[in-house]
């Protein structure tokens, strides 16, 4: 992501208004319109949501953590996590 100049394409007066929160420093201004969910554009959010119902169900059928952990590449304390939320 390229930067443009402030002084090309906002007012003075807007420049002087920002100046006075920072000075110099790099500031990410996000686009206008409606913010999506993370994962929205590229569907892992759905991606994960099936994983972990999955981790669930073998943990429910009597996997181990440990296995689990094995199985999908997380530590047994990220699969415990998981099983903890599945629950609710």
């Amino acid at each position: 992501m390229g930067y443009i100049r402030a002084e090309d394409v906002l007012p003075e007066e807007v420049i002087d208004l920002i100046w006075q929160y920072v000075d110099g420093e790099l500031i990410y201004i996000p686009r206008k319109g409606k913010k999506r969910r993370w994962g929205a554009a590229t569907g892992i959010r759905d991606s994960f949501r099936l994983r972990n119902e999955s981790i669930y169900v073998k943990h429910q059928q009597g996997m181990p953590v440990q296995e689990l952990a094995d199985e999908y590449c997380l530590s047994e304390k990220s699969i415990q996590r998981i099983i903890r939320n599945q629950k609710k």
